[in-house]
C-alpha cells in the first residue's frame, strides 16, 4: 500500500508542497508521542497540592516530582541523537515510548513520595527522547522542502499542551484519581507502539559521534545533588548542616569536574567552545534567567488558586487556560515577526510584557479579582510566545552552520536544567515564606491548645480562621513572586545585547559554494 503512494521527496508539483498520506500517518504516530510528553509536563502541576496531602509531605519535597522529571529530560537530550544514529530512529523511538509508558504505569502505582519521584525520573528518561527523535523521523519522511509544514504538525501538542494539560489533570484529580494523570499514558502508549511498529520505516544504524559518557556521569548527578543540597537550606536554617553542605558540595565538585572535562573534550555534552560566540553567550544567559523565573512561577500559579482561594484542581486548570491561549495565539505570529524583523527586539518586548504582568502577582491578595488575574495571565502568555523561541533563534544566528546542531542540543539541555532549578528554587522560597508568615498563627494556636490549620484544607476552616490563613498565604505567594520578578528583570539586561538583524547561521565563506561534506566515521574522530 505504501509503495503506491506518491514519492515524498518530489522536487516539484504538489508532492513537494503537501504532506501525503504516508507522511501524515507517520505524523500521527509522532504527534501521539509528543502529546504524551507535552501533556505530562503540564498535568502534574495542578496535582501538586493534592499530592502534598496524599503523601503527607511538604512542598519542598513534592517539587522533586517536577524537578526530577525535567532533570531526566536534560539527561537524555544528548543521548537521543547519538542513539538514533547508533541504533536507528524507529527502534529508539519505540523504546522511548515503552520507557515513558512503563514510568507512567509505575508512577500511577506509587506508594510513597520517594517512589513517585523515582518513577517520574524513569518517565522523564523516555519522555526526553520522544520529541527530538519524533521530529527527526518526521523531517526525514517529509524531506527538507516541507520542514515548515512538518513543524506545524509537531507544533500542535506544543500549543495545546499548556491549555489542555492543566484542565485534563484537574478533572482527573478532582473526579477520578490522581493516579490517572499517569495511567492515562498507558493506553495512549500502547496505541503508539502498535501504530509505530506498523507505520514507521526501519532505518539502518550508521556510525555516530562518540557519546560523552564521562560528561553525562558528571553533569546529571552533579546538578541533582547541588539542587538537592541548596533546596535543604531553608529547612536547616543555613548551610552549616550536613544535609546541606554534603550533597551541595559533592554536586559542586561534580559540576566543576564537568566544566574541566568539557573544556578538554571534542564532543562534550555541552560544547563550551560555543560560549566564545558573544551572541550565543548572551542568549544563553537570558534564557537561563528567564526559564528559572518563568517555569518556577508556572508551578506556583495553580497552587495559589488551590491553597489560597480553596479551588479544586479542575478549577485551577481552567483558571490557568488564558495563559495557554495567549501563548498559542502569539507563537505563530512571533515566528513571522522574527523572520521579517529579527529575534532581538521581539524577545526584549516579550520579557518586558512578562515583567509588567508579574508585577500583579507580587501584589496578590486573598480576594484578587479572577477577571484581573485571567487577563494578566493571557497577556503573560502573549509575552511568553514572544520570548522563548526568539531567544533560541538569536542564540543560533551568529554561529557557523556546522555548529548549529551541537548548539541546539546544548540550548535544550540548558533550558531543561534551568527549568529544574526554577521549580526547585521557587518552591523552596515559597515553602520558607509560608512557614515564616504562618509562624505567629501556629504559635497562637499552640498557646491556646487548639490544633493548627492543616495544609491544603483552607476551604474546611471556620470563616474567621480561613480569612486570616488565606491572607497570610497570599502574602507568602506575593513575596515569592517578587523573586521571579527580579530574575525576569535581570534577564532583560543580557537580552539588550542579543544580536540584531534577520540573519541565519551561515557556512564559512570558503565552503559556501561547496556541498556540506559527509560526517566522518566515528573511528576517524579519535
Amino acid at each position: 500500500m505504501t509503495e503506491a503512494l506518491p514519492p515524498i521527496t518530489s522536487a516539484s508539483g504538489s508532492g513537494s508542497e503537501k504532506l501525503d498520506r504516508r507522511v501524515l500517518a507517520i505524523g500521527s504516530v509522532v504527534v501521539l508521542g509528543a502529546i504524551m510528553a507535552m501533556l505530562d509536563i503540564t498535568v502534574v502541576n495542578v496535582a501538586i497540592d493534592h499530592l502534598i496531602g496524599e503523601f503527607n509531605t511538604t512542598l519542598d519535597t513534592i517539587q522533586w516530582v517536577a524537578t526530577g522529571y525535567t532533570l531526566a529530560l536534560a539527561t537524555v537530550i544528548p543521548l537521543s541523537g547519538w542513539a538514533a544514529d547508533r541504533f536507528g530512529t524507529k527502534r529508539i523511538y519505540l523504546l522511548a515510548v515503552f520507557l515513558f509508558m512503563l514510568g507512567s504505569a509505575a508512577a500511577g502505582s506509587a506508594w510513597s513520595v520517594e517512589s513517585l519521584i523515582f518513577f517520574r525520573v524513569l518517565q522523564g528518561l523516555g519522555g526526553g527522547m520522544l520529541m527530538p527523535i519524533g521530529m527527526t523521523i518526521l523531517t526525514k519522511a517529509a524531506g527538507p522542502e516541507r520542514v515548515g509544514r512538518v513543524m506545524s504538525v509537531i507544533g500542535v501538542p506544543m500549543l495545546l499542551g499548556p491549555i489542555v494539560g492543566p484542565i485534563l489533570g484537574g478533572w482527573l484529580v478532582d473526579d477520578v484519581s490522581w493516579r490517572w494523570i499517569f495511567f492515562l499514558n498507558v493506553p495512549v502508549g500502547i496505541v503508539t507502539l502498535f501504530l509505530g511498529s506498523r507505520i514507521l520505516e526501519k532505518d539502518e544504524p550508521r556510525p555516530a559521534e562518540r557519546l560523552d559518557v564521562v560528561g553525562l556521569l558528571l553533569l546529571s548527578p552533579g546538578l541533582a545533588a547541588l539542587i538537592y543540597g541548596l533546596a535543604k537550606v531553608p529547612a536547616n536554617g543555613g548551610v552549616d548542616s550536613p544535609e546541606v553542605y554534603l550533597p551541595a558540595g559533592v554536586g559542586a565538585v561534580l559540576v566543576a569536574a564537568f566544566i574541566w572535562h568539557a573544556s578538554r573534550t571534542r564532543n562534550a555534552l555541552i560544547d563550551l567552545k560555543l560560549f566564545r560566540d558573544r551572541g550565543f553567550t548572551v542568549a544563553s544567559v537570558s534564557m537561563v534567567l528567564f526559564v528559572v523565573a518563568f517555569f518556577g512561577a508556572m508551578l506556583l500559579f495553580p497552587l495559589y488558586f488551590q491553597q489560597v482561594r480553596g479551588e479544586g484542581a479542575l478549577a485551577a486548570g481552567l483558571l490557568l487556560a488564558p495563559q495557554g491561549i495567549g501563548a498559542m495565539l502569539m507563537m505563530p505570529l512571533s515566528g513571522l515577526i522574527v523572520d521579517k524583523y529579527g529575534s532581538a527586539r521581539i524577545a526584549q518586548a516579550g520579557i518586558v510584557v512578562i515583567v509588567a504582568c508579574m508585577v500583579l502577582f507580587t501584589q496578590l491578595e486573598a480576594d484578587t479579582s479572577y477577571l484581573l488575574i485571567g487577563a494578566d495571565l493571557f497577556v503573560m502568555g502573549l509575552g511568553m510566545g514572544c520570548t522563548m523561541m526568539p531567544i533560541m533563534s538569536a542564540a543560533l544566528k551568529t554561529l557557523k552552520q556546522e555548529d548549529v546542531a551541537r548548539a541546539s542540543t546544548s540550548l535544550n539541555i540548558i533550558q531543561q536544567v534551568a527549568a529544574s532549578i526554577g521549580t526547585a528554587l521557587l518552591s523552596v522560597l515559597l515553602f520558607n515564606a509560608t512557614k515564616d508568615k504562618m509562624a505567629p498563627l501556629m504559635e497562637a494556636a499552640a498557646a491556646q491548645g487548639t490544633p493548627p490549620p492543616a495544609a491544603g484544607s483552607i476551604s474546611e476552616l471556620p470563616e474567621p480562621v480561613r480569612t486570616q490563613v488565606a491572607s497570610l498565604l497570599a502574602d507568602a505567594y506575593s513575596s515569592t513572586f517578587v523573586w521571579a520578578l527580579i530574575l525576569l528583570a535581570v534577564a532583560f539586561l543580557p537580552a539588550l545585547l542579543l544580536p540584531r538583524g534577520k540573519g541565519t547561521p551561515a557556512a564559512p565563506a570558503e565552503e559556501a559554494a561547496e556541498p556540506t561534506p559527509e560526517p566522518e566515521p566515528a573511528a576517524d574522530r579519535g
